[in-house]
């Protein structure tokens, strides 16, 4: 918070922030005919959404008492955007402004009595943000006086023409509100100084301690300089530099691109110029030296000093940049400037100039290295490409992937300015002194409906307030290393010089890599892009809808890609890097929900997400076609390539087999570590190999019998070639591979041993394939109690009575007893089960096994082998903490504590997406600080366990060719309470399991569907029908009512017309809250009817929305709610249409 004052000494408590939508109406409030005589009339939307900078002073009731507008170019049509630069230098003395370190004030507005306050806080915070700004021009075609707050801040600039245009020109620098620090050397006097700021802040960056400064100083040669900053003869800042560096110790970062941080000595450099220990050669190099000259062998010195020591007063941290130049000047022969840091520190402004460097995959460092090259020091130029820069551009992206990709289009822009396709190519080159240092290549966006409909890019734009000509895709970017700290000043010059307003980045996944542009670095644009979600899709019943169906445009197949945005006012945005290394094993629906709120948020850049994972990606296989397991609908494999998974998370392949909490790293499979700061457990539950029991079947043995005996052993031997115990994707593929080469065209049994629904989903996978159902077993050991496979009877007579008409042989109560009577296992040709009667001896030419559901033997031996608690799951609280603060777990690994008294409930009882997402929750306030951090829960609250509300899902293809679904509310396990059962005026059926079209709808007491259940011959709309359950009957036009009156036949037919898609639509929920806050407002009024009229037995609820007000604010709103989501909903009529 600051304070300022007016000149008639009120006082008032502001802070300084980015302008919001929000603030538009207060904004234009604001608005003063001195003001529009100088900006002219503004649209306070449109200029919050185009300006490169918009800054709000907002008091302590989030009033708007000022807000002024920055663009890269003049207010109005005075000049062309991308000619501003040469207008100013002809009719003014103007040389020193470039797009560079030059912003141009398009409004300033403000209550009157601070005027002058508000300008002069406006103009310190931009300064101070952006460290590259110099100057800020106010030069509009409107020749009017400034008014005297303006005035005082700007000073005309010097006109070279006369007569000039006719406009007003005015400039304000830096040095005048917001100068740079003056740099010296350190003295011993500047100690006490220098502590005070260590004392505030304690920001050390090494392992020394702060009484060590006296000496550091006193030690200075020319190897070693400390110097200090100063704002008005005040010491706010110290840095200490030695050239004193071990490279040897960095060879866990990736310093290829920087040659190592060496420097060639040349032949004729005497050999003790070089210093001892600095002296580190490789193999290769020096053979490349010795074929190049012939003889002699080269040696290389270090070209890097390093940052020992740094602190700074916050309240100077943006200007941390001065130092730079300073310490480079100390060392005029070495190149590289480097720094350190612990990987969970956050990262502060000085580090937001230097370029991280990448680990080795085998690194455990627990630290970063940023590096600092002294052609960073310099300017960067953006322009035009032309002709002449062919070589140079060939020579930059010599040796990148899809390079000749990018040169093709090149030479389109050169011949054409268009693709082969026909559509618009602009290039534009970064230079250094005339040196070409990158490349930019965009193509007008022809899909901007499609991406407007299938991502929520409305999220960050106002779509209306951009003209379909100014959205561009980023066709391909290529930048050195560097200079990535002009990255953004890069892509805010290619959208004035290109005339446009958004840029476009798609990343498609690793089988369709073809699509993707030529890209160097990636990590570069993540730094500036925002990542864009997805949005969920209505599924539309096309033939239905005819000409009131959505445009082609929209509904026409794409191949799928994860989206990334940059648009003007983005490209002045800061990021908040955060280094802590966060491990999560398991690519569980838990796990990837929990990465994917990671990756999704805007304003913060993970660099070190970890996935360890058995099999990799789970997206990177089609899940819809492989088969054999049931589906919680959670990510479909088009789900996951709209995901940045495989940009943002590190992978690691293999099992964990141990945690070592101590050191924190996990230990992998194949002997990798993985370092971690937070290490997140969600593997979930996993079939396991079945152990058979191993009694004598020539006794009279039972099932019955053996369940009665302790729990089963984990099975140690030799796992058969032919026997799969399916749990993935990857395990699906591996078995359909097998059986289509080795199974399919024979005549040996196919055993399925398991009694989940994805012995079914198995079944009809096998009967796809082309296996005869006499030739499959589906052997079904002993249910679990309260674990059907089935909820609803119904479907499950269905399913028997399918499977037994394909005839395929089931066999119920089995226990596994023996594998080849006893002897090798490999390969398996008999199986023997006891029953409860006779045993059941069958040949087996493949073993599918889906049965011993419970937590990896690998998972549970590295969470015991570590003493975190384990009771049959992992114990965790309602945090999801284990009893290591640094370790979580989610999922259904997990339990919580026994001191919860709660153990019917579990994580397995809700939707693991919902519990990922809650983690995600759980855990930002730790790296994001515009969140702070949650209270401290009451003693009363302190022990409950959290309750999701979002359905579980089951789906999946069962015999007889049936697709099913069901969706239902949460609930707890092992009840000891006889279930609720459900009053049949809250049951809605139609259909028939027989006729393949059934469909039953539970509400509960609220008139909410709580329960659906599908079963039929024909596909299934699923994102429609998950989109049904939590809706009032009465939002589904009256459901209870209108079966009650025999009028819905089919529920399928009914959920499929047009009147139903709004509801599917993905901010229709947001619809549904506009709805409430209008209703709200009339409940208190509506009560107090109520009480005087108690005694009125006529009087409802739906009495409060029969006043015109309300009725017209709700009519209102879903005009509204219609006609902006017009675009996807065009079968509705809107006000005016008709």
């Amino acid at each position: 918070m600051r304070i300022l004052t007016s000149p008639s000494g009120q006082e008032e408590s502001v802070t300084v922030r980015r302008s919001e939508s929000a603030d538009a109406q207060g904004i234009d409030s604001l608005i003063s005919p001195a003001a529009r005589a100088v900006f002219g009339r503004v649209n306070v939307i449109h200029l919050l959404e185009k300006a490169n900078l918009a800054v709000t002073l907002a008091n302590e009731k989030d009033d708007v008492l000022a807000h002024a507008s920055f663009f890269d170019h003049p207010v109005g049509g005075l000049v062309d955007q991308t000619l501003w630069e040469p207008f100013l230098q002809k009719h003014f003395r103007a040389e020193q402004c470039t797009p560079l370190n030059t912003l141009f004030l398009h409004l300033f507005v403000a209550q009157p009595n601070f005027t002058a306050a508000s300008i002069k806080e406006i103009m310190r915070a931009v300064f101070n943000a952006v460290p590259e700004l110099e100057y800020i021009c106010l030069v509009s075609p409107n020749v009017s006086g400034l008014e005297p707050a303006l005035d005082e801040m700007f000073v005309p600039l010097q006109r070279l023409t006369d007569p000039g245009p006719q406009c007003l020109a005015f400039i304000c620098s830096r040095q005048e509100h917001c100068p740079r620090l003056h740099i010296r050397p350190a003295r011993v006097e500047d100690h006490d100084d220098i502590m005070r700021l260590f004392v505030e802040q304690k920001k050390l960056l090494s392992v020394h301690q702060p009484y060590f400064l006296a000496e550091l100083i006193e030690a200075q040669n020319e190897e070693n300089h400390t110097a200090v900053c100063e704002s008005d003869g005040v010491t706010v800042g110290f840095i200490s530099v030695t050239s004193d560096v071990d490279l040897k110790q960095l060879h866990s970062f990736e310093l290829s691109e920087f040659g190592g941080l060496y420097k060639q000595i040349k032949q004729d450099e005497p050999a003790d110029e070089v210093e001892p220990g600095k002296i580190q050669t490789s193999d290769s190099q020096q053979q490349e030296e010795t074929q190049s000259t012939g003889a002699g062998r080269p040696s290389e010195k270090s070209n890097a000093f390093c940052i020992q020591f740094f602190i700074v007063d916050k309240n100077y941290e943006m200007r941390s940049v001065d130092f730079i130049p300073y310490v480079f000047k100390l060392f005029p022969d070495l190149d590289f400037c480097i720094i350190t840091v612990p990987t969970p520190s956050p990262e502060f402004p000085l580090l937001q100039s230097f370029i991280r460097v990448l680990h080795r995959s085998t690194s455990s460092l627990p630290h970063e290295l940023y590096v600092f090259h002294r052609t960073g020091l310099g300017s960067l130029e953006v322009r035009p490409a032309v002709a002449a820069d062919r070589p140079a551009v060939s020579d930059l992206v010599k040796g990148l992937r899809l390079n000749e990709s990018l040169l093709q289009d090149l030479d389109c822009f050169y011949e054409a300015c268009r693709d082969p396709e026909g559509v618009p190519l602009q290039a534009f080159v970064a230079q250094v002194h005339t040196q070409v240092v990158g490349i930019v290549i965009v193509r007008d966006e022809q899909d901007i409906e499609f991406i407007r409909a299938h991502y929520n890019i409305e999220k960050f734009i106002y779509f209306s307030h951009h003209r379909y000509e100014e959205h561009a895709q980023i066709r391909h970017f290529v930048l050195k290393s560097s200079f990535q700290r002009f990255t953004k000043h890069l892509f805010k010059e290619v959208l004035r010089l290109a005339h446009r307003s958004c840029l476009y980045h798609r990343l498609y996944p690793p089988d369709r890599s073809q699509e993707n542009s030529c890209i160097h670095h990636l990590d570069f644009i993540f730094n500036c892009a925002v990542p864009v979600r997805p949005r969920r899709q209505i599924i539309y019943p096309l033939e239905e809808l005819g000409v009131n169906a959505p445009s082609r445009q929209i509904t026409e197949d794409q191949a799928p890609f994860a989206l990334s945005l940059i648009s003007r006012k983005l490209t002045m945005e800061p990021k908040i890097t955060i280094n802590a290394r966060i491990v999560v094993v398991g690519a569980s629906d838990t796990g990837l929900s929990f990465l994917e709120v990671l990756c999704f948020c805007p304003h913060l850049r993970f660099n070190n997400l970890t996935l360890v994972s058995t099999h990799g990606f789970p997206s990177d296989c089609n899940h819809e076609d492989v088969g054999f397991l049931s589906t919680s609908h959670a990510y479909s494999s088009r789900d996951l390539a709209q995901l940045p998974l495989h940009s943002c998370v590190n992978l690691v392949t293999g099992k964990m087999v141990g945690i070592n909490r101590k050191s924190q790293y996990v230990l992998v499979s194949g002997g990798s570590r993985v370092s971690y700061d937070h290490l997140v457990l969600c593997t979930g539950l996993q079939y396991q190999v079945p152990c058979p029991t191993g009694v004598d079947l020539s006794q009279p043995v039972t099932t019955s019998q053996l369940q009665a005996r302790p729990a089963q052993r984990r099975y140690t031997g030799p796992v058969p070639s032919n026997l799969f115990t399916l749990n993935d994707c990857y395990d699906c593929m591996a078995a359909r591979r097998w059986l289509r080469a080795n199974f399919v065209e024979l005549e040996d049994n196919a055993v399925v041993y398991g009694n989940s629904i994805d012995v079914f989903t198995t079944i009809e996978t096998l009967l796809s394939l082309g296996v005869q159902g006499y030739r499959i077993h589906l052997v079904l050991p002993p249910p679990e109690p309260g674990a059907p496979c089935f909820s609803d009877p119904v479907v499950e007579k269905a399913v028997m009575t399918a499977t037994e008409k394909a005839e395929v042989q089931v066999h119920r109560d089995c226990l596994l007893a023996h594998m080849n009577n006893g002897e090798h296992p490999d390969p398996l040709t008999c199986v023997s089960f006891t029953t409860d009667a006779e045993p059941l001896h069958l040949h087996c030419g493949v073993f599918i096994n889906l049965s011993n559901k419970r937590v990896d033997y690998d998972a549970f031996k590295s969470i015991i082998g570590c003493f975190l608690v384990f009771d049959s799951r992992l114990v965790i609280n309602a945090t999801f903490h284990t009893s290591d603060a640094a370790i979580c777990g989610a999922g259904p690994l997990t339990k919580f504590s026994r001191c919860y008294h709660a153990d019917e409930w579990t994580h397995g009882s809700f939707n693991s997406k919902e519990v990922g997402q809650d983690l995600a929750a759980t855990l930002l306030p730790l790296f994001d600080p515009t969140q702070e951090p949650a209270d401290d829960p009451t003693p009363e609250m302190d022990r409950l366990v959290p309750l999701y509300k979002q359905a579980k899902i089951q789906g999946g293809k069962l015999p007889g060719g049936y697709n099913y679904l069901h969706v239902t509310k949460p609930s707890a396990a092992n009840l000891t309470a006889p279930p609720v059962k459900h009053l049949q005026d809250g049951v809605i059926v139609t259909g028939r399991v027989e006729t393949g079209n059934y469909f039953c709808l539970q509400l509960d007491c609220y008139d909410l569907v709580e329960t659906l259940t599908c079963f039929s011959l024909k596909p299934l709309p699923v994102s429609n029908y998950l989109s049904v359950y939590g809706k009032h009957q009465q939002l589904l036009g009256q459901l209870s009512t209108r079966y009650q009156q025999g009028l819905i036949q089919d529920l399928h037919s009914f959920l499929r017309q047009s009147w139903c898609l709004a509801v599917y639509h993905d901010r229709f929920s947001d619809f549904e809250q506009e709805l409430r806050q209008i209703t709200s407002t009339t409940d208190h009024r509506w009560r107090q009817q109520a009480t005087e009229d108690a005694d009125d037995s006529d009087v409802l609820p739906q009495d409060r929305l029969k006043d015109a007000e309300s009725r017209a604010a709700l009519r209102s709103s879903a005009a509204k709610y219609l006609t902006y989501n017009r675009n996807l909903l065009p079968m509705f009529a809107c006000p005016g249409q008709l």
